[in-house]
């Protein structure tokens, strides 16, 4: 592809943008390009029987024997030595991710139009991988909202006491939002979306996802099950998005035993 000029007329450069947005989009919307994809539906599918299996046997074991005596555990809400942690916290904060992600998404499309042949198509891979990452953290933190206001569990202390059982459905308040925890959906998602783009930084990824899921739990804002809950649907949701691009070969592809991998 021959290099674009250093500067284009805005009309020229805008319809370009116009253009890579609407490719872009039909690409992800699209019908699925690989062929294997029925084999990474049943591997995808056994990954997450187990993963919801597992979680969910322990969601019930947390609330019924430590939910209570962890929260005994931790310093008084408000303790003035817990500011790192106030602030460490916010790193797992579902709207300064997705912003931090839908920004530099947005840099890149932007830059793309100007951009030379060799650039462009780095570019375009990094592109891909943002993407993928913006919305693995963005769906399952938008079911999350729904559980939220459909379970409708209290915060520790809601009520007067540490009860792990206040429940008040549908409620659609605040208080009554501790279940799944927004923050570990949030990181376990980008966690599970970083490795399975950079393997190499997998360990980076958790240990940064199991830090967030800690302050949640010291800051006395959830409750362990629903640490461990919001873990479960991050990843879920990660690995769902992973599934949806990669059978349209978008940052991931699906190999011969129906594993996908990363482009």
């Amino acid at each position: 592809m021959p290099a674009p000029p250093a500067s284009q007329p805005p009309d020229a450069y805008f319809l370009q943008l116009s253009r890579l947005i609407l490719v872009s989009f039909e690409q992800l919307v699209g019908p699925p390009l690989q062929s294997d994809r029925a084999k990474a539906a049943q591997h995808l599918m056994r990954q997450i029987g187990r993963l919801s299996a597992a979680g969910a046997v322990l969601i019930v074991v947390l609330m019924i024997g430590f939910d209570t005596t962890e929260i005994g555990l931790m310093p008084p809400r408000g303790t003035p030595g817990l500011w790192p942690l106030r602030i460490l916290t916010d790193f797992g904060k579902d709207a300064y991710v997705i912003s931090v992600l839908a920004v530099t998404l947005l840099a890149i499309a932007v830059v793309l139009p100007e951009s030379r042949a060799r650039a462009r198509a780095a570019l375009l891979r990094f592109g891909g991988r943002i993407e993928y990452l913006l919305l693995a953290v963005l769906v399952p933190v938008l079911v999350t909202q729904i559980l939220k206001w459909v379970v409708g569990r209290g915060r520790p202390f809601i009520g007067g006491k540490a009860n792990p059982f206040n429940f008040a459905p549908f409620s659609g308040t605040e208080a009554y939002f501790s279940f799944p925890s927004s923050h570990a959906v949030t990181a376990f998602a980008l966690a599970f979306g970083v490795a399975a783009i950079w393997p190499r930084a997998r360990w980076l990824a958790l240990a940064y996802a199991v830090i967030i899921a800690l302050t949640r739990l010291v800051l006395l804002a959830h409750h362990p099950s629903d640490v461990v809950g919001g873990a479960v649907i991050g990843i879920v949701g990660a690995a769902g998005v992973q599934y949806w691009f990669a059978v349209r070969r978008i940052a991931f592809t699906v190999d011969r035993e129906g594993a996908i991998v990363p482009r």
